[in-house]
C-alpha cells in the first residue's frame, strides 16, 4: 500500500472526528495520571521555549493545556485533541478541541496550545458547556520572548507551539471546545 491512500484516509477520519464535534473525554485514573504527565511536559516546553511563559501559567486566573493537536488537510482539514483545565493552579477537568475547514491547505502538523483566562468570567464561559473560538481569533506562535508582548483579548491569551509537521494555514480560529469537570 503506499502512503499517499494511508495519508488521505488519515486526514479524511480527522475531519470527520472535528466535523461531529467533540466531547471532553471520560477518563480513568490512569488516563488522566497519563494526561496531567503529558500536561506538565507540555508546561515544560512552553516555558523552556520563552521562560516569560512561567508568568502566565502563575499569574492567570486558569488555563487550558492541550499537549498534543494534530491536524491535517488536502483542500478539507481538520484537527482534534484533549487536554487538562486548570484553575488558581488546580485541576477542574479535561477538554477537548476540534476544528473543520476547509479552503486553500496541504499537509499535517502537530502542535501544543496554551489558552490563558484571565479572570473567573472568562474561565466560566469557556468550561459551561461547546465553546467555539470565532474566525478572527488568533493565537501567538511561540518563539523566545514572545509573551512579553501578548495580552489578554476577551479575557484569553492563546499560544501555540508546534510539535511537528509542516502544513500551509495555521489559524485557530473556529476551534470547537468541550468540557467535562473531574470529579474527586
Amino acid at each position: 500500500m503506499t502512503r499517499r491512500p494511508l495519508v488521505l484516509a488519515s486526514i479524511i477520519g480527522l475531519v470527520l472526528l472535528a466535523a461531529t464535534g467533540c466531547a471532553a473525554p471520560r477518563v480513568t485514573e490512569a488516563k488522566l495520571a497519563t494526561m496531567q504527565t503529558n500536561a506538565a511536559a507540555a508546561i515544560d516546553d512552553f516555558v523552556e521555549e520563552d521562560p516569560g511563559m512561567q508568568a502566565w501559567f502563575d499569574d492567570s486566573h486558569g488555563y487550558a493545556i492541550f499537549p498534543s493537536i494534530g491536524k491535517g488537510g488536502i483542500g478539507v482539514g481538520g484537527a482534534y485533541g484533549t487536554g487538562l483545565v486548570y484553575e488558581q493552579g488546580d485541576l477542574i477537568g479535561t477538554s477537548a478541541v476540534s476544528q473543520a475547514t476547509i479552503g486553500f491547505q496541504l499537509g499535517g502538523q502537530s502542535y501544543q496550545q496554551a489558552i490563558f483566562f484571565e479572570d473567573e468570567a472568562s474561565l466560566d464561559r469557556f468550561t459551561a458547556g461547546n465553546y467555539e473560538f470565532a474566525a478572527q481569533v488568533s493565537a501567538v506562535a511561540l518563539t523566545a520572548g514572545a509573551s512579553a508582548d501578548a495580552s489578554f483579548e476577551n479575557g484569553m491569551a492563546i499560544f501555540t507551539m508546534e510539535n511537528g509537521g509542516l502544513m500551509y494555514e495555521a489559524s485557530v480560529g473556529g476551534q470547537k471546545f468541550s468540557f467535562r469537570p473531574v470529579v474527586d
